[in-house]
């Protein structure tokens, strides 16, 4: 159904069949032109395709519609972060069946010149691993093509240098004029926990009798809004 207009603006109005072949009506206004109606409509029927017969940054959606139910709300703003700024520019136009291995090396190729930190590059290149890996297991893609580019970067980071117990009594001595600082230094230092940890401790973690501190939450800024999540990961909740 073709774009209609909508005073000023123009309407997008058009039949689809949802997941479970159900006939449903979707309605969407406040577009500016007649294309860019038209390009939402086109866009939103290849996002209900069941095949892989659809352009690259269209099944992005698809995947992140699924993965978002699943993930950390946190991992799915990294995830979302990475694929809009370093993947979906170069793909987004693609179909995702016509993606080869070559395309793959042509973009990691891009990546390295950009003089991005090896983990970094490891870290980019294995998102789009996971979204072709996706498309392998759910939509019958016949091979993941990052497989076959091989990876690029690595996934260890050079060693870090961590102050000695004399190079933190050294540095102690300036926070003692902030004694929350000095507090907060103390309990990063010698418990290893995580800064968004030690920011979402309360009271209630602290047993002083027994010496003990309860990690089982973490402080993070997400959009804008201050959220308490659980850990990074499961085995992250300890004593």
């Amino acid at each position: 159904m073709p774009a209609t207009r909508d005073g000023k603006l123009w309407r997008s109005q058009f039949y689809y069949k949802d997941w479970q072949g159900v006939r449903r009506k979707k309605n969407k206004r406040g577009f500016k032109t007649k294309g860019e109606a038209d390009e939402w409509e086109r866009n939103f029927l290849q996002q209900q395709q069941k095949n892989l017969d659809i352009n690259f940054e269209n099944f992005v959606e698809i995947y992140f519609a699924d993965m978002e139910n699943r993930l950390r709300e946190s991992t799915i703003i990294n995830k979302r972060y990475v694929f809009d700024l370093k993947v979906t520019p170069y793909f987004k136009h693609k179909k995702m069946c016509e993606i080869q291995t070559s395309d793959i090396r042509a973009w990691q190729n891009e990546l390295i010149k950009k003089g991005y930190a090896p983990t970094y590059l490891k870290s980019i290149n294995n998102q789009l691993a996971a979204l072709f890996n996706y498309a392998v297991r759910y939509y019958d893609l016949r091979d993941n093509p990052c497989r076959k580019a091989g990876s690029i970067g690595k996934s260890k980071a050079d060693e870090m240098d961590f102050w000695t117990k004399q190079e933190f009594k050294e540095f102690l001595p300036s926070m003692d004029s902030k004694p929350e600082a000095r507090m907060a230094f103390l309990l990063l230092y010698w418990t290893g926990m995580r800064i968004g940890e030690l920011l979402a401790l309360t009271y209630e973690d602290i047993d002083l009798e027994k010496r003990c501190i309860t990690i089982n939450k973490s402080y993070q800024r997400l959009n804008g809004k201050d959220m308490i999540t659980p850990p990074k990961t499961p085995k992250s909740n300890r004593k």
